[in-house]
């Protein structure tokens, strides 16, 4: 039958909007899943574990108790009072209410902030490897991204001396990640101090911190985060949520928290586009922050477990080799010495021995040479995947 639709005529923006792989890696996968194929997951960042009985208990509780309705866009005043309270008590700051934005998951935060603030030809440096939605609303709305190397002899940390020269009179805003996603780098106090110094002489220059996996640390690293910095404090957007520590990561609750003019604006930007969160899942979210932390705890300490487990595995195979990372959920082992593309090793992993998993270059060209595996899965799981793998290159 011939299609009588006219060509589709999107606007230009369109063009310039990236995508996020794991989930059509995902699709792809489910697809083969449903042919009949045995596919094991290692490409979603996604915590295996159910949400914290406690947690969905709040939920049942609120809605029952009729926050069924529309709340305020910024959230809900007891909800943004919570969250200030939990962002003062771990960083140790000073932090208010009508700094708080809390909206539907982690990415709202950078998109609305890159929105208000990124003017055509502003430039955004980034991490590179990165989460690569940062790249794709830079180019969205019609900024300049300008990447920044992460780099594996450095564990992936930010070099504080790449961010540095890269700073210009154009630079507008400056993204950070730690622990850091896709490589569960994490960039050290000292390193962080440098880069701090270097900004505050440029008093326009804005830093978006995305510290998502903020409790996902191990080893006794700890977590920094520019907002201790009261010389800079005013110029910091702090993006953070409740989907990886808590596994919510279908309940879609994220915060923000920065200056409480821009607030007010993020918030107009939730008014024309979501206009609120969940009312019943921010109840559910000061269940998770102010309650029994012990499930936390419970899920940290498996992840130790599985991603000492999988890196072991990994430098067993040959073609492979794998730093032991320090935050996160997620290992990025290199793949150089087979010669091979990581787009074409990630196809290949799961199309020929059903190993789901991520191309580096999913998370920009500096991933070129890596491949991601994501080890929120069980140790049952992840050895067979490895064996899996290890049958692959073998037979390289």
């Amino acid at each position: 039958m011939t299609s009588t639709l006219a060509p589709l005529a999107l606007a230009d923006r369109m063009g310039r909007l990236g995508t996020e792989t794991a989930f059509e890696v995902l699709a792809r996968a489910k697809n083969l899943e449903a042919q009949g194929r045995d596919i094991i997951h290692l490409e979603i960042g996604e915590p295996d574990f159910d949400t914290p009985a406690n947690i969905v208990e709040a939920a049942v509780k609120a809605l029952r108790d009729g926050f069924t309705h529309y709340g305020p866009a910024a959230g809900l005043p007891q909800a943004r009072e919570c969250v200030a309270d939990y962002v003062a008590r771990s960083r140790g700051i000073s932090c208010h209410a009508d700094e708080v934005v809390i909206v539907p998951g982690g990415k709202p935060t950078m998109f609305y902030a890159i929105m208000a603030l990124v003017n055509q030809g502003d430039e955004v440096i980034y991490p590179n490897p990165g989460f690569p939605i940062y790249e794709s609303m830079i180019n969205f709305v019609g900024g300049t991204a300008v990447s920044c190397p992460l780099r594996e002899e450095n564990q992936f940390a930010l070099d504080p001396q790449d961010v540095i020269s890269r700073l210009s009179e154009n630079t507008k805003l400056v993204i950070l990640n730690s622990p850091a996603n896709p490589t569960g780098g994490v960039t050290g106090k000292n390193d962080l101090e440098q880069i701090i110094a270097e900004l505050k002489k440029y008093p326009d220059v804005w830093i978006l911190s995305d510290e998502i996996y903020s409790r996902m640390l191990y080893d006794g690293e700890q977590h920094y985060t520019p907002l201790t910095d009261p010389e800079i404090r005013d110029r910091v957007i702090l993006l953070d949520g409740w989907s990886k520590t808590y596994a919510m990561t279908g309940w879609r609750m994220g915060f923000g928290v920065m200056r409480s003019d821009l607030a007010a604006q993020v918030a107009k930007l939730m008014v024309n586009s979501n206009s609120c969160t969940a009312s019943f899942s921010q109840i559910a979210g000061m269940e998770a922050l102010t309650g029994d932390q012990s499930a936390v705890d419970e899920m940290l300490a498996k992840f130790d477990q599985r991603r000492k487990f999988i890196v072991q595995l990994i430098n067993d195979i040959p073609g492979m080799s794998c730093h032991l990372p320090k935050g996160a959920f997620y290992v990025m082992p290199s793949i150089k010495s087979t010669g091979l593309k990581a787009k074409v090793v990630q196809d290949r992993l799961l199309n020929e021995v059903g190993v789901s998993c991520l191309a580096g270059t999913s998370f920009g060209a500096e991933g070129e040479g890596y491949i991601r595996f994501s080890y929120a899965n069980s140790m049952e799981n992840i050895e067979r995947a490895m064996e899996r793998v290890r049958g692959f290159f073998e037979s390289l």
